[in-house]
């Protein structure tokens, strides 16, 4: 199967089961606690006398800085496809 077919399948999937799903937010909990339990975990190693209230706190700036890391390296990433093609 080319890959535009198979991208074009998948996407077809994912809208079709996203639409048997009427409550996404509860679909998605379980990871989105698993995430935020990792954020958490590492908080309480980097500060480990702090309160919970200073943990949470921390916990959310280190899901933003994983996020915006991962924004950078998409942005990178980009930038050096568009910059092959432009050379091609």
């Amino acid at each position: 199967m080319d890959p535009t077919t198979r991208t074009l399948r998948a996407r077809l999937a994912a809208h079709t089961s996203w639409a048997n799903t009427l409550d996404p937010a509860s679909r998605t909990a379980k990871a989105r606690s698993a995430a935020l339990g990792r954020f958490e975990k590492r908080a309480r190693e980097m500060h480990p006398t702090a309160t919970d209230e200073q943990i949470a706190r921390v916990a959310e700036q280190l899901k933003r800085a994983h996020y915006t890391a991962m924004q950078l390296k998409a942005a990178a990433s980009r930038r050096a496809r568009k910059a092959s093609v432009a050379t091609a």
